[in-house]
């Protein structure tokens, strides 16, 4: 009785493991021109264009025009003004500090979104803010977030590292709701909302953190690493994660964060040609989706890959069988 009993935990404690995860198909890729610095941090689909961020770049954002078989980078300038206090422990913010005199991007934009009116919200890394910036002017103006947001991230273990903060921002189209990306160690999930002109949380900022590591594909060889988020979209009303150590792209439920459904681009992601050495460079840190399929941009660092390319990259997937809702 005791065997059976344990067979029949196992059968419904062990599918959403062992389940094996739909590879997506690569329909094309596309080297960034004319993007200077390079460095892609995010990816959003605004207006009737495919815009990205660089996090060397505190004053620009990239629209990316189709040319052939590859995207001409075409820079919006905007301004934006002295943000407030970060609150972040001194130590921190002085490698923050000291990290931009050395590599550039002072407020470190990690991520990109847009609501249906054109707005665009970037996420700043090492400020732990969002600036927006209005469709129609190129004056950015700093969000007012909740006091207690850095607070209770800290509290739940995330936000507590350099090079570690936020990562990915996702907006709904009325501009309603708004979530956040902690990066990793530990990584996790920020939610909130407007009221009037006022962004709050709910009962909590946090909707859920998570340690612990994980196995990257068995392409790379190599040990486990810090589960990790580096983006965040707001989708057919559900949050799509894109997961750089794990080469994959997880749908996640708006509310409390739990994972549904992932997809893996790994197999095309960790062609031969498409791979950098064994340099920790060339990995996936920007992510839109839509009907038809998902754009996935790289920061290639400016490192050669194996086929001489240098230039950012972005793929273009295929949407998986079913669509992205598919259960």
């Amino acid at each position: 009785m005791i065997r059976i009993g344990l067979a029949a935990l196992l059968l419904v404690t062990l599918p959403a493991f062992a389940a094996p995860v739909e590879e997506l198909r690569l329909e094309a890729e596309y080297p960034v021109a004319d993007m200077p610095v390079g460095n892609l941090s995010g990816l959003a689909w605004c207006g009737d264009a495919l815009w990205a961020v660089s996090d060397r770049d505190d004053d620009r954002l990239y629209r990316l025009r189709m040319a052939g078989d590859r995207l001409v980078a075409e820079a919006e300038v905007f301004t934006a003004p002295p943000p407030d206090d970060s609150r972040l422990p001194w130590g921190i913010r002085t490698r923050n500090w000291v990290a931009a005199q050395v590599r550039g991007g002072a407020l470190d934009f990690e991520g990109l979104s847009c609501d249906a009116e054109g707005n665009r919200y970037l996420v700043s890394e090492a400020q732990v803010g969002v600036l927006r910036l209005p469709a129609a002017t190129s004056q950015g103006e700093w969000l007012v977030l909740p006091a207690g947001l850095l607070r209770q991230a800290r509290a739940s273990g995330m936000l507590l590292k350099f090079n570690a903060l936020l990562e990915g921002i996702a907006v709904s189209p009325d501009a309603s709701r708004l979530w956040l990306a902690a990066e990793r160690e530990r990584r996790g999930l920020l939610a909130l909302q407007r009221e009037q002109n006022q962004w709050l949380c709910a009962a909590s900022c946090v909707l859920f953190s998570e340690g612990g590591k994980q196995a990257p594909p068995p392409q790379l060889d190599v040990a486990e690493q810090p589960r990790d988020f580096s983006d965040l979209v707001f989708f057919a009303e559900r949050l799509f994660t894109l997961e750089r150590q794990g080469y994959r792209i997880c749908r996640r439920d708006p509310a409390d964060g739990a994972v549904e459904r992932c997809w893996s681009f790994a197999e095309e992601a960790l062609q031969e040609p498409r791979r950098y050495g064994r340099q920790a460079f060339g990995r996936a840190e920007g992510l839109e989706l839509d009907e038809q399929g998902a754009w996935i941009g790289l920061d290639t660092g400016g490192k050669v890959r194996n086929d001489g390319e240098t230039r950012p990259i972005v793929w273009r997937f295929a949407a998986p069988a079913g669509g992205w809702s598919a259960p």
